[in-house]
């Protein structure tokens, strides 16, 4: 384990927020996690679709920084083999606890050293992850690594930009209850340009990119800013340009 690292990260930005969560990973409406349930709900069919078209029905799959399993369950009960990492103990007991398929392989673990040989997956995720570390491009290294050639590296994380920054952090500051300090710290935030060139680094080519944001013009959108709960209902979309947040992912290329 990187602890040097580690302590670096919790220096700038907050994870130990994600500790304390419990239950609220999945019931909670009054905290900003809820707006990540709602994201990963318009993430996910687009997800199994990419991983059906490039890889196929049974892939073997590490979760990095999975926190409490949002993405390894909805995978596992998709017939894929998950494996999901995560420094906190607490989230990766909840991640176990609705695990309704009892299969993924869960591990307390570091994303800088991701305890796997190389070439033992077909998938990489690191969604939501990039933002909440000082070295992203050590997990990206570490993510190409145990990544197959030909295997996909998923990734969300947010633009760095005046826009992001105001919706981002200020927003969910003045609007969202709960919202811990530094919960997302601008200076991790990545430029989309800067993450294809740091990609390309490790050998992951071809990225799919694409922007996702809430829906601005919803009623769900006016019951959040009065309240500061977000509405179980509340939508997020896909967007060509990736102004505040983006998601995608890139390909290793096959050893020729």
């Amino acid at each position: 384990m990187d602890l040097e690292l580690a302590k670096v990260d919790r220096e700038i930005v907050n994870n130990e927020a994600y500790d304390h969560l419990a239950e609220r990973w999945y019931e909670a409406q009054d905290d900003p996690i809820a707006l990540l349930r709602n994201q990963h709900k318009v993430e996910m069919p687009w997800i199994l679709e990419s991983i059906r078209k490039h890889i196929g029905y049974h892939a073997e799959v590490l979760d990095m920084g999975c926190g409490a399993g949002f993405l390894a369950n909805d995978l596992a009960e998709a017939g894929h083999k998950v494996t999901g990492i995560d420094l906190s103990t607490s989230s990766l007991k909840v991640a176990e606890a609705r695990d309704h398929t009892h299969s993924v392989h869960y591990h307390q673990g570091d994303v800088y050293q991701v305890p796997y040989a190389n070439e033992s997956f077909d998938v990489v995720a690191a969604m939501d992850l990039l933002e909440h570390v000082s070295d992203p491009q050590k997990v990206i290294a570490e993510a190409s690594r145990v990544l197959r050639p030909g295997g996909l590296f998923f990734f969300n994380t947010f633009n760095k930009n005046p826009l992001a920054w105001l919706v981002v952090i200020k927003g969910m500051e003045w609007f969202v209850k709960n919202t811990p300090p530094d919960y997302h710290v601008y200076s991790l935030f990545i430029e989309p340009g800067k993450l294809k060139m740091w990609m390309e680094d490790f050998g992951l080519e071809q990225p799919d990119i694409r922007g996702i944001r809430p829906v601005f013009l919803q009623k769900q959108m006016w019951q959040l800013l009065r309240s500061g709960e977000v509405p179980k209902d509340f939508k997020f979309t896909f967007t060509k340009l990736p102004l505040i947040a983006y998601t995608g992912f890139a390909k290793k290329v096959r050893v020729q």
